[in-house]
């Protein structure tokens, strides 16, 4: 796959990309929001890096595919996962580049490719109520609003919200 927007390129993993997977991970929003996406070294990230590749060919997921800067930058990346309901959309921008609006512009070319793809209706949004950036991601690209309040969250029971982006 590969989708281009105009300043992204949103494509598959390669084995060469663990490095970039590993810094890109060691922010503290990641270790705050999404502690499970922590990389600590390079070798973690190889592990994660090879097993994406592998769902590429599947139907089950997750399907995580990098965004990169025209120029080549590894900023972050988008995925679709099966959760228990259906599916559920994630993005992550490393710390370093965020603000600028590029997981509102990958969300919105990945999502309708995606669901086309797989043939999904429906793609679930969860995450921390206090993660204000994600909220504004997810609100950007048309999702609403379904719950908010206690829930599980990282295998732990948090303040949730949790959207839905209807087709």
């Amino acid at each position: 796959m590969k989708l281009e927007t105009e300043r992204l390129i949103i494509t598959e993993f390669a084995p060469d990309m663990a490095y970039d997977v590993h810094r890109n991970s060691l922010d503290e929003d990641t270790r705050r929001f999404v502690p499970d996406e922590v990389f600590e070294t390079e070798e973690d990230a190889k592990e994660t890096v090879d097993f994406l590749i592998s769902c590429y060919g599947g139907e089950s997921g997750p399907f995580v595919y990098p965004i990169l800067r025209r120029d080549g930058i590894n900023l972050g990346y988008v995925q679709l996962a099966p959760i228990g309901e259906g599916w559920e959309i994630g993005y992550h921008i490393a710390k370093q580049y965020t603000g600028k609006g590029y997981a509102s512009e990958a969300v919105r070319a990945f999502l309708p490719y995606m669901m086309e793809q797989a043939g999904i209706k429906q793609v679930h949004g969860i995450c921390i109520s206090e993660n204000a950036a994600s909220r504004k991601v997810m609100e950007k690209c048309g999702f609403v609003l379904v719950f908010e309040g206690q829930g599980e969250y990282q295998e732990t029971v948090q303040n949730i919200c949790r959207y839905l982006f209807p087709r």
